[in-house]
């Protein structure tokens, strides 16, 4: 207000806005669906021996579609019978769930897909894991002025832990834990099926890094390759390097 700011606000009137709503929806029924299962399981291990009969032991999935056909009565008194009918409500709630929750990831897929099909194309970048980075970015990624202004948002930007003759980095616990959630799950996607992660993560453990600094250190690689494919897919120019 003052007028002395210097720093670009995120911009929230495009796709990364988009996303940040669509999955902000998609984590409550989640969360929810959670609860349902809970629910059904908690039911289910108090109800009659009669009822448990074809229900025990079924994975959650399974088990809420074979309760959401449950025949109750009209008015249950009896608590067998209650039992049933509850148990039947809360499957056919965790099936809602699952439809909610399938349509939302529909869209969110599509929107990630259209907005950044260079960040999306990337190895080990899924739908979920380009909405995180988008949405930590914000529809004008263009006022991060550097990669490294990147990697401190998403908290992949190495932090000095040297102490004596050691010279040593350690993980920045700051920044945007979604975003950092997200080059974790790359990381570690790329570290299970590509040859070149394999061959880099080896070569700094040989150099006496540990397994957790090396994987901070492939994080911070692919924060730079992310955040320059962020910035194509915005239109932005991309700084040389």
């Amino acid at each position: 207000m003052a007028g002395t700011a210097s720093g670009e606000p995120k911009g929230a009137d495009g796709a990364a806005e988009s996303l940040r709503v669509l999955r902000v929806a998609r984590r409550s029924a989640v969360k929810a669906r959670t609860q349902a299962a809970n629910q059904m399981h908690a039911l289910l291990s108090t109800a009659p021996e009669g009822l448990k009969e074809g229900l025990r032991g079924l994975p959650t999935k399974l088990l809420a579609a074979k309760a959401a056909r449950l025949r109750c009565a009209a008015d249950p008194a009896e608590p067998a019978a209650a039992t049933k009918f509850a148990l039947r409500s809360v499957a056919r709630r965790y099936r809602t769930l699952s439809e909610e929750i399938a349509g939302l990831e529909a869209q969110i897929e599509r929107v990630a897909r259209e907005a950044a099909p260079e960040l999306t194309a990337l190895d080990g970048v899924g739908p979920d894991t380009a909405a995180t980075l988008l949405i930590a970015a914000g529809d004008n990624p263009e006022r991060l002025r550097s990669e490294a202004s990147f990697a401190h948002l998403c908290g992949t930007a190495p932090v000095p832990a040297s102490s004596g003759k050691v010279v040593r980095h350690r993980l920045n616990p700051g920044g945007n834990r979604d975003a950092n959630r997200a080059l974790h799950v790359v990381a570690l996607n790329r570290l299970r099926r590509d040859p070149r992660t394999q061959d880099y993560v080896a070569r700094r453990t040989a150099e006496g890094k540990t397994k957790k600094e090396a994987l901070r250190c492939l994080k911070r690689y692919i924060a730079r390759e992310t955040y320059r494919a962020i910035l194509l897919d915005a239109g932005a120019r991309v700084p040389p390097g």
